[in-house]
């Protein structure tokens, strides 16, 4: 009975942690709100320029452009 509930709740805990690191993957958009309280690259979930000016907009943050954008290798076929 013992080793019944330790290998559910160790399959529980891979659940939630495969879970909860999935969101983290999802922000790599073309434009990053950056400055001092969002750090290098900073907050990469703009898919537009327009966008990110929005959010930047009343505050010291800025908008630049995704490194892993701007430094990827473009595809050739």
């Amino acid at each position: 009975m013992r080793r019944t509930v330790l290998t559910v709740a160790s399959f529980a805990t891979l659940i939630a942690a495969s879970l909860s690191a999935a969101p983290a993957q999802a922000a790599n958009d073309r434009y990053c709100l950056q400055g001092r309280q969002w750090g290098y690259p900073g907050n990469c979930q703009f898919a537009s320029y327009q966008q990110c000016a929005a959010t930047a907009s009343g505050t010291s943050a800025y908008c630049g452009i995704n490194p892993r954008y701007a430094y990827s290798q473009p595809y050739h076929y």
